[in-house]
């Protein structure tokens, strides 16, 4: 159930980014309203498998492949639609890769990116990564910074003089507010993925330890006469 609920939400990101491309004023709060849906199905998923008693390492894997395709592809749209700067996207990317690549470390040795089974190994890393508060604290940042592009994206058009894009975007509060959220959620995505690569240091130790061990025992060749 909670993977079905990560398609789902996948299914309608796409749905939105095709209304921020050819509807942007018209179904701009359509389209935020979604966004929220999208983001609230992160927490919605991993509630249902806890609840169902069905959480596993690929489920986790799963709805970290989620995140990362929801948070990039909405880089990508707002670098394109020329609302954020194009090294956003590019972070966000190499970011992701690095982190990814680290924790599949740890995952042959039963270890998960959340949960008691955490690769952290200190109170600091884990509650940056893997904390609970932490992992909404940056949910509610991004959603937030992304509903925000997503209104900021119809009230860039000329057909939205007179709308209520017009009036909401119009107050400065709301502007300053809605950059603090994306920027704030820049910021997070790289503070919280160097704890990651400090944690991962040890598997990737190990890792280089047994290749080197396997590379020792390899018998050399007998030579023919």
């Amino acid at each position: 159930m909670a993977n079905i609920i990560t398609v789902g939400r996948l299914v309608l990101l796409f749905v939105v980014v095709v209304m921020i491309y050819q509807r942007p004023v018209d179904l701009a709060l359509l389209s935020m309203i979604l966004l929220i849906v999208v983001f609230a199905g992160d927490g919605l998923d991993g509630w249902v498998a806890r609840r169902r008693q069905s959480t596993s390492q690929f489920g986790a894997v799963f709805d970290i492949a989620g995140d990362r395709i929801v948070e990039t592809v909405l880089w990508v749209v707002f670098a394109n639609l020329n609302l954020v700067p194009v090294w956003a996207p590019l972070a966000v990317i190499t970011r992701g890769g690095i982190v990814d690549a680290l924790r599949s470390l740890s995952y042959a040795e039963g270890k998960t990116a959340f949960g008691e089974d955490s690769m952290m190994r200190s109170a600091v890393t884990r509650w940056l990564t893997s904390g609970r508060f932490m992992r909404a604290f940056y949910g509610y940042v991004k959603a937030a910074g992304f509903v925000f592009l997503a209104g900021l994206a119809g009230y860039q058009q000329p057909g939205a003089a007179g709308t209520w894009l017009a009036a909401v975007y119009g107050i400065d509060l709301v502007r300053i507010l809605g950059w603090l959220f994306v920027w704030l959620a820049l910021a997070l995505m790289l503070i919280r993925g160097l704890p990651v690569i400090v944690d991962a240091w040890p598997y990737l130790r190990q890792s280089r330890a047994v290749g080197a061990a396997a590379v020792s025992t390899v018998e050399p060749p007998v030579a023919r006469r």
